[in-house]
This record gives C-alpha cells, structure tokens and sequence, in this order.
C-alpha cells in the first residue's frame, strides 16, 4: 500500500532557471540562486456583468497579466545576476530586455523522467537597486511577454542547470 498521505511541499521544490546563453544559439539554463523574493502573481483580467434577472454579478477571467516580483543580492560571477544588473544598470529596452525562464517543480516528476516545468519569456521590470547595507540588493518584477509553455526538464546532478527534454 502506498503512502497517500498529504504532505506540504516546501517553497524550495519550486525552483527558477534563467537562460543565460549570450549567443542565442543554445539555451543554457541556470539556477536563479541568491533571490531574497520571487513571487508569482496571476493578475487575471476580468470580465464582469449585472443581468436584468439576477440578483448578483457574474464574473469570468478573460486573461491573464502574470508577473512575478523578485529580490536578490548581488553576487559576482553569477551569470544569472549579470544578466539582470546589465538589464537594470544598462536601463534596456525592448528585446533586450527579455529573458527565459523555466520554473521547475521539483515535486512534480523525478530524474529519469524529468520534471514538470513552466517555460515563458518575461521583460524584466527594474525596479530598485541599492536597498539594504549588507549587501547590494536589486528588485523588480518579470512581467509575461509570452504564452505559458509546459515542458519536461532534467536537472543537472548540482542542480545548477536545466535542460529542456526533447520528444
């Protein structure tokens, strides 16, 4: 008999990698490490209305605006960080200042089999950099900038990278 009992899955099953590849031939996944902050928020765009018959509203979601707002103290050799700082310092626009990113499930799959992934394009939002005195902190937000694409990836034995798995 197998243990169907409930159990929580930990913030930490749920890991991001960012495509790090400059020469956009390969992607190269890697682990997005050092983040303080990375919360995902759906912002469903809704359609709402009174009928003449009914007593309530009726509301449909119609779309969504994701976005995922993140925190992170800035380390050196980090290509993940490079990348963000060089969007934010730089102040980038358009194409360049869009990013991949896989968000993995880690409870959701197994090695031989590959896990259960999100792929998007997001433009990253710059917000702050400087906050706090321990460390230099930069925040901003991801905001889509594609459909959601459901994948299956394999995670390095480090788990520093992510490799989308092909059919």
């Amino acid at each position: 008999m197998s243990d169907t009992k409930p159990k929580i899955v930990g913030r930490h099953k749920r890991v991001a990698f960012m495509d790090t590849d400059t020469t956009g031939t390969t992607p190269k996944y890697e682990r997005m490490t050092n983040f303080t902050s990375m919360t995902n928020g759906k912002n469903p765009k809704e359609y709402s209305r009174q009928y003449v018959d009914k007593e309530t509203e009726d509301t449909d979601v119609v779309g969504y605006a994701p976005s995922t707002d993140y925190s992170f103290d800035r380390y050196t050799n980090t290509p993940v960080h490079e990348k963000i700082a060089k969007i934010h310092d730089g102040e980038l626009t358009g194409s360049d200042a869009l990013v991949d990113i896989l968000t993995v499930d880690l409870f959701d799959g197994d090695e031989t089999a590959g896990y259960v992934a999100r792929k998007r394009t997001y433009a990253v939002i710059p917000d702050t950099d400087g906050d706090g005195t321990d460390a230099l902190v930069y925040s901003g937000s991801f905001k889509s900038k594609s459909d959601i694409e459901v994948v299956k990836v394999t995670v390095s034995a480090d788990g520093k990278t992510a490799t989308v798995k092909t059919a």
